[in-house]
């Protein structure tokens, strides 16, 4: 990256992250996504993963600043020295799942998810789900208000919610969780290697019906979910030294 990035900005609608965005055009100037060298984005987690949903195929390192209420993937907010900020940044490279989730319209839906995919009951009856992993049932039936895989950098978010894991970067790993399982009762989910593929498949889907959502991105009445790690895509979030994506990882395993 040179010593003068472009950067080009972008903020959620939140009055705060709006005027940020504002004062930090007039000192650096307003690039699109694709002319710059790095993006900048204003706002929470969930603008972060908004914004790496939008502009992630152009593969440019991502420096968010916290304007929101949530701000796990964000640096503290400063509108002096961002060009030094930036420059002396350590990268985190997150891998998404993919996620592969068939309805009973016979719809086939595909999307990416950098925190975690989840099934969810969509109805007051809790749902029955079988679990293969490539392509071996390991679980006959489970019976849970839902489930989910979550990746290192979504460990802390619901998944850690739900009492899953908490994976350290680039541990090449992600977390399987039952949510609130009544059968197995005891079955309290698996870390398994990246590469696996997950499969999920709804047992009664007319009687008990299901949705899956990739991070914020809701399929319902689906009969099968299919995820893996995607094999072409990455990111880079960029992040201040002294507060590094793994070490607030590390941190959160020590919280009391």
């Amino acid at each position: 990256m040179s010593a003068n990035p472009t950067i080009a900005f972008l903020a959620s609608p939140t009055p705060e992250a709006q005027e940020a965005l504002a004062t930090l055009q007039r000192e650096h100037g307003a690039h699109a996504p694709d002319q710059a060298d790095v993006l900048c984005a204003l706002g929470g987690d969930g603008f972060m993963l908004q914004t790496l949903h939008r502009h992630g195929a152009l593969g440019k390192p991502v420096f968010g600043m916290k304007l929101g209420t949530v701000g796990f993937l964000m640096n503290h907010y400063r509108a002096d020295d961002l060009v030094e900020r930036i420059a002396a940044a350590e990268p985190a490279k997150l891998r998404p799942l993919e996620m592969l989730a068939l309805t009973e319209s016979g719809t086939t839906t595909a999307s990416l998810a950098y925190n975690e995919v989840s099934l969810l009951r969509q109805t007051r009856q809790a749902a029955h789900l079988c679990i293969d992993l490539n392509g071996e049932t390991r679980l006959d039936e489970l019976i849970c208000d839902g489930v989910l895989t979550a990746t290192p950098a979504g460990s802390t978010a619901y998944n850690f919610s739900a009492h899953g894991p908490i994976l350290p970067l680039g541990s090449h790993t992600i977390a399987l969780t039952p949510i609130a399982p009544f059968r197995p009762r005891r079955w309290r989910g698996a870390i398994l290697k990246a590469d696996t593929e997950v499969r999920f498949r709804v047992l009664d889907p007319y009687k008990r019906p299901v949705s899956a959502t990739a991070d914020s991105h809701e399929v319902r009445d689906v009969v099968e979910v299919t995820i893996r790690e995607s094999r072409d895509r990455t990111v880079t979030l960029l992040f201040d030294r002294e507060h590094n994506l793994e070490e607030r990882i590390l941190s959160e395993q020590f919280m009391t």
